[in-house]
């Protein structure tokens, strides 16, 4: 009977322990998001830090108005997470930095987050401002310090561009000559969808001074990337963020008077930069324009001007100059229906610089004569659009006179019913009618025995003397097949290539692309550094390669492309991107065969 008792009082309490549990998980859970100012109370001439810190990350963050103070700096984000004891640990927070305007007692109202589809608000809090102190700023922290150092920003060459005009994105860090900067990782690259674009690897960091809104600070160029619009309208550049690990001075001092340095981990970010694209003017726009922007030169050359008909000459059709040469199609050339023209082989030239693309493109025609005669190239025209002058321009080559000296001619003769007919008029020779010789000069054959010539004994010699021959082919063989290693490195030379021919036919299906192009990579790199592909990781093929005194642009730029094959899974990429992916991936093996 007691035991009976006693399991329902156990039963009873379950659902209260049930609870507990229940309550305990949704507060693990729970989210918060609360604003933490550096100080309530303060002086006219000091500055106060307002955090606004959420342990769960959100979208739409909007400020309170800041009345009674002006905005110094912010927002700046800082991204901290952690696992601790199997516990994740997050918060993200949104820093300004404000000088108040007046004195008196003054309100931050309440800031508003979206997380998990709901709007949390911050409880507002009171700020008292007091007349001037004699040592303002006397409690500014490390991250104070830090925010007011540290900025990166995204400068553009041109913030209103022309469709298809050059546009560069350089991003500056600046530095305050007051902290020191230790190490730096990009924690997000901007996409660049709705541009066709060019990275410049930087293959070394320098270190310039300059001046930051008046004042003095230094300055590193950490990325510079090449941008071609390819839509009009507002156009959005996404921004970069780094995290950044610097020394920052404190007040306190050492035993010998040194100032003690403390360290501090910020997270900066260029910010959006928009872009206005205007489109080409439609007023007196030729009829063949294909899109070239820029400004070019054009012509059409042919390696010669007089041959015999079954010879061949080279005719090309050649632009250079400043603009986006990969962006348009070479106007094609027309020639006689006479001549034999076989297709156009394409050869480029191009070098990108901060200023944009700069080279020559050219198609270069195979063509034979088949008669004899003259025939004329026409000429034919090219136009650009040049942004400098905002005005169209058209090009037109000159007239080429083909002479063919000699062979066939090419007649027309007149049927019954009035109709011509091409026919091709064979050249009658001096010999067409001969006489056979009636008495033949003819002298007896020499009999030759083959047994006992010197024939019949290099016969009878031939297998001794390909004895040692085959001894030699045998060991070479075995020498071979008993080079493990180097087979496995010739089979994945032969996976590499296989690859990369096959990531050229995919050449518009994204995933098919870039399956083939990470392949082509992996046996590349097996092959060369001798590991196997479950080893691979970004920062050992940086290590690996580093070791080979592979340069650092190189090296940058086989890792970009092992993300872009990782990105390309969840991000949309356009047929020029892919284009240029493939062209980047031959270059980069290219450099590297070179350099292991």
């Amino acid at each position: 009977m007691v035991t009976t008792v006693n399991i329902k009082k156990y039963i009873s309490v379950l659902p209260l322990l049930f609870l507990c549990f229940l309550v305990k998980a949704q507060g693990n859970d729970a989210v918060t998001f609360e604003m933490k100012p550096s100080k309530t109370k303060l002086g006219l001439n000091e500055r106060i830090r307002v955090d606004f810190t959420m342990n769960k990350d959100g979208d739409n963050f909007t400020p309170p108005d800041f009345d009674g103070f002006r905005v110094l700096m912010g927002p700046s984000q800082s991204i901290s997470s952690s696992w601790i004891n199997g516990v994740r640990s997050f918060s993200k927070t949104y820093s300004y930095t404000l000088a108040p305007t007046g004195r008196g007692i003054f309100t931050i109202k309440q800031a508003t987050i979206v997380i998990d589809g709901e709007t949390y608000k911050s409880l507002p809090q009171d700020i008292e401002v007091t007349a001037a102190v004699d040592k303002p700023d006397a409690e500014k922290t490390v991250d104070d310090v830090a925010d007011e150092s540290l900025h990166l920003v995204a400068e553009l060459s041109n913030p209103t561009p022309y469709l298809n005009e050059a546009v560069t994105v350089v991003y500056k860090l600046y530095v305050s000559p007051t902290i020191d900067v230790t190490n730096f990782r990009a924690l997000d690259n901007p996409k660049y969808n709705d541009f066709w674009s060019q990275d410049m690897p930087i293959s070394k960091y320098t270190t310039e001074n300059t001046t930051f809104k008046g004042q003095a600070y230094r300055s590193v160029i950490l990325k510079r990337v090449v941008l071609y619009p390819q839509k009009t309208g507002e156009l959005e550049i996404e921004p970069l963020s780094l995290d950044v690990s610097l020394q920052v001075p404190t007040n306190r001092r050492d035993f010998f008077g040194g100032r003690i340095f403390a360290q501090a981990s910020k997270t900066v970010s260029a910010g959006k930069r928009t872009i206005a694209v205007k489109a080409l003017p439609t007023e007196e726009k030729p009829a063949n324009f294909s899109g070239a922007v820029g400004d070019f030169k054009f012509s059409v050359t042919t390696s010669k001007t007089s041959l015999n008909a079954s010879e061949s000459l080279q005719a090309v059709v050649s632009i250079s100059g400043k603009g986006n040469l990969k962006l348009f199609e070479i106007p094609k050339l027309n020639l006689p229906s006479s001549l034999e023209v076989y297709e156009p082989e394409f050869n480029e030239n191009i070098r990108t610089n901060l200023s944009g693309m700069e080279g020559t493109i050219n198609n270069s025609y195979t063509v034979v004569p088949t008669y004899k005669g003259k025939y004329p190239i026409p000429s034919i025209s090219f136009s650009y659009f040049n942004p400098k002058t905002e005005k169209y321009h058209t090009l037109n080559s000159e007239e080429i006179l083909i002479n063919v000296i000699e062979g066939p001619s090419s007649g027309t003769v007149n049927t019954r019913g009035g109709a011509a007919l091409n026919k091709q008029t064979i050249a009658a020779t001096g010999n067409q009618f001969v006489f056979n010789k009636l008495t033949p000069n003819l002298t007896p054959k020499e009999t030759n025995y083959f047994f006992g010539s010197n024939r019949f004994f290099l016969w009878w010699l031939l297998p001794i003397l390909f004895i040692p021959l085959a001894i030699l082919l045998g060991k070479k063989r075995e020498a071979i097949s008993s080079d493990v290693e180097g087979n496995k490195i010739k089979r994945a030379n032969k996976l590499a290539k296989k690859y990369l021919s096959a990531a050229k036919k995919t050449l518009g299906d994204k995933d098919a692309f870039y399956i083939a192009l990470e392949k082509a990579l992996h046996n590349y790199l097996k092959a060369k550094l001798k590991i196997e592909t479950s080893e691979f990781s970004k920062d050992k093929i940086t290590t690996l390669l580093s070791e080979k005194n592979v340069d650092l642009a190189t090296n940058e730029g086989f890792i970009g492309l092992l993300k872009n094959c990782e990105m390309a899974r969840y991000s949309p990429f356009s047929v020029v991107q892919m284009q240029q992916d493939y062209n980047t991936a031959s270059e980069v093996i290219s450099q590297l065969d070179k350099q292991i």
